[in-house]
């Protein structure tokens, strides 16, 4: 039944310029983690998600010194008990926190890309913007990834971000990640609220996919880019076997985690 499923997913093999939209069929997020025991974004995470033969969706950060480290937050409070922004650490200071309480440290960008290289399986690699550093991030994570002879795609919430990646490295297949900000503004103002929410900036962005809230894939806009104009679309995060189902029927390619969605059952 899976790959009945699976042949459902809406994509456009060959772009017109082209490029092949290379995307996998799922993307375990932030690795395949188990709650605090393999805690998120960690080298043990990402190890099993190899282990287990599952794509893998990432989180870029540019800290102080310049170097490229994997984690969500900007603060990094929930993760390592520490208050402050990684933004403001270099790798020396970094290096000496643990994740959620594991002997597990906050890796490189380097050191997930050596472990992913010669797999084969796909990454999905979200930058994550701070303090308007989308420069500097893209051009830094992109001249990391020009080495790197593995399967990627990139996505960010930021359409700045995008428009920079599109401009400087446009055969890479970029996503922009939304959802409705006017049910969690996050302390963004209000037109840029309209803005993301509605996806406006896709004229500029042009976007090979959306990766929407799987809560809030309702929305017009994304429906009207998907359903009309064939833009693949993503769903996060997806939680239970049920919205996996629901994310494939639909024919949306699930970011996912708290289960093993080779072991749902698709005939229930």
């Amino acid at each position: 039944m899976i790959i009945k499923f699976l042949k459902k997913i809406r994509r456009k093999n060959i772009e017109n310029n082209g490029r092949e939209l290379n995307l996998a069929e799922m993307y375990a997020h932030r690795g395949f983690h188990v709650n605090d025991k393999i805690p998120e974004n960690s080298m043990a995470a990402f190890r099993r998600a190899i282990e287990y033969n599952m794509p893998t969706e990432i989180d870029v950060h540019l800290i102080a010194d310049g170097s490229l480290v994997v984690f969500h937050d900007e603060e990094l409070e929930r993760m390592t008990g520490v208050k402050g922004e990684i933004e403001d650490y270099d790798m020396v200071n970094l290096r000496k926190l643990r994740l959620a309480g594991t002997d597990e440290h906050i890796p490189t960008l380097d050191e997930v890309l050596d472990l992913y290289e010669d797999t084969g399986l796909d990454l999905l690699i979200e930058l994550k913007v701070a303090r308007g550093n989308y420069k500097a991030l893209v051009q830094k994570t992109c001249k990391r990834l020009d080495r790197y002879k593995g399967k990627f795609v990139m996505e960010s919430f930021d359409p700045r971000a995008l428009i920079e990646l599109r401009k400087i490295r446009p055969n890479i297949i970029r996503g922009q990640l939304a959802q409705n900000f006017f049910r969690n503004p996050s302390g963004l103002p209000s037109y840029q609220v309209l803005l993301l929410t509605n996806l406006v900036l896709n004229r500029i962005v042009k976007p090979d996919f959306i990766a929407y809230k799987f809560a809030d894939r309702d929305n017009r806009a994304l429906r009207r880019a998907v359903d009309k104009k064939a833009i693949q679309e993503a769903s996060w995060t997806i939680r239970t076997p049920r919205a996996y189902k629901a994310s494939i029927r639909a024919g949306s390619i699930p970011i996912f985690e708290n289960f093993n969605p080779k072991e749902v059952d698709y005939e229930k």
